[in-house]
């Protein structure tokens, strides 16, 4: 779509017409439900932090100022979203010093992985690991964005990134035997 054309649904929005946000919404709410699945972990969750996410975006869309493109302003809006509605879950994350952050090398592998393997995967990690492995890895915040967000050290951040990292080769070695047998 052209910038024009966007700007001119945009201000429709801002006028609150429905057909022009349902325009919007049709436009952007498959890449940000996938956002969603990423960080909620089922559909049922995904479906919610979406909707809301949408009314917070129209019911703020004036503080939208064409500053950066308008998916990276909603994707902002969205991710929050999910992490708001993660912490009422209480999603807890093991607190450590920056001095037990140890980096896990990255090895070589000879396997192949499909991403609809690796998002199976991705969805078998434990909750706390796999919100912050999909916004480092995934969304591409850093840990100090992360920490912020999250209201966690950055040390924790990255720690929870490491072990994700290892959790996931774990889950995907072990999936691809279980294939294997079959």
């Amino acid at each position: 779509m052209h910038t024009q054309q966007l700007e001119e649904i945009l201000d429709k929005c801002k006028a609150q017409d429905r057909a022009a946000q349902y325009e919007l919404y049709n436009m952007y709410s498959k890449a940000m439900y996938n956002v969603c699945v990423r960080m909620m972990k089922d559909d049922s969750s995904a479906e919610d932090a979406l909707q809301m996410a949408f009314v917070k975006a129209f019911k703020n869309i004036d503080s939208y100022k064409y500053d950066a493109t308008f998916g990276a302003w909603l994707k902002r809006i969205v991710i929050n979203t999910c992490i708001s509605e993660l912490n009422k879950r209480k999603v807890f994350f093991q607190e450590v010093d920056d001095k037990d952050y140890v980096e896990v090398e990255n090895e070589e592998t000879d396997h192949a992985y499909d991403i609809q393997r690796i998002q199976y995967a991705m969805q078998m990690l434990p909750e706390g690991y796999r919100v912050i492995f999909t916004m480092y890895a995934v969304e591409g915040y850093d840990h100090q964005e992360i920490s912020q967000v999250m209201g966690i050290s950055e040390g924790t951040s990255k720690s929870q990134y490491s072990r994700a990292k290892v959790k996931l080769k774990e889950l995907l070695l072990e999936n691809e035997r279980i294939a294997n047998i079959s």
